[in-house]
């Protein structure tokens, strides 16, 4: 089975540029896709928190993986050697098709996997650093910082429904669709229900 992956970070960003590129890198090299998954979520969240892991779980040996770059998996370096190995362990083909490597159970691509998997990690590392001066800089400019008092945050929006968010889950509604309703992120959703509802 050939299985295509394809995440975002934010549902500003469009899914369709990946997905194109998977399809012509699929027609050249004379693949078929049989299944797509998407999702829109921050790389820095971990797979396990993903439809991604799930998606792992169901590979089996001799299944592909396709993604458009190794930083759609993940931002972080730990998340990153972890899903190689185990796309490694199960015997399962990853192709990267903006860096063109192919990811199996050999050495060069364990080597090639940690690299990409450090310079996923410096980037939003670099990133958070550009951030945190730029907020700086806005800071010492006397510019008002965060939200804009009296405006509605997601996790007021999460508390005043607090109680049909428990309903829908005891009901079997995924955390997906959960938050789909309440209008909210699936990684914010994860976050409410670790820290007010466990």
């Amino acid at each position: 089975m050939v299985i295509a992956y394809l995440r975002v970070s934010t549902e500003k960003q469009f899914l369709e540029n990946q997905k194109n590129e998977i399809l012509r890198f699929a027609s050249k090299n004379n693949l078929m896709i049989d299944k797509w998954y998407k999702e829109t979520v921050s790389g820095s969240v971990s797979s396990k928190e993903r439809k991604l892991a799930k998606l792992l779980r169901k590979m089996e040996p001799g299944d592909s993986l396709i993604v458009t770059e190794i930083s759609r998996l993940s931002r972080t370096l730990l998340d990153i050697m972890n899903i190689l190995s185990s796309c490694i362990r199960k015997k399962v083909v990853l192709y990267s098709t903006k860096e063109g490597y192919i990811f199996q159970d050999d050495i060069n691509s364990k080597v090639l996997g940690f690299a990409f998997g450090l310079v996923a990690e410096i980037e939003r590392n670099l990133i958070s650093i550009r951030t945190k001066e730029a907020l700086t800089c806005r800071k010492k400019a006397g510019k008002e910082l965060g939200r804009k008092k009296g405006s509605i945050t997601k996790t007021k929006v999460l508390h005043d429904n607090k109680r049909m968010i428990i309903k829908h889950l005891k009901e079997g509604i995924s955390q997906e669709s959960v938050a789909k309703r309440f209008g909210v992120s699936r990684s914010t959703m994860s976050r409410y229900i670790k820290s007010e509802l466990n």
